[in-house]
């Protein structure tokens, strides 16, 4: 079930997450509820990362079977033949 939830945020901040939710095809409620999904995650030790990349953290969701080192390596492979 979806329910409405009003925030209040620096207008700047706002201009930054319209303009990054445009250019990634998504919608402000989307990032912020990805983002608060996260956040009740087991296994998520964000306390490592830097402040840039924890603003990141569930931004993405990628398949269950996702090989980082098999994309890692075919990304290189590409990119230096």
């Amino acid at each position: 079930m979806k329910k409405k939830l009003t925030l209040v945020v620096e207008e700047e901040v706002i201009k930054k997450a319209g303009l990054y939710a445009e250019r990634t095809g998504k919608s402000l409620s989307e990032l912020v509820g990805r983002y608060l999904e996260t956040l009740g995650e087991e296994g998520t030790d964000t306390s490592q990362l830097s402040p840039k990349l924890k603003k990141l953290v569930g931004a993405v969701k990628l398949p269950a079977n996702f090989d980082e080192k098999k994309e890692l390596r075919a990304y290189l492979d590409r990119k230096h033949l």
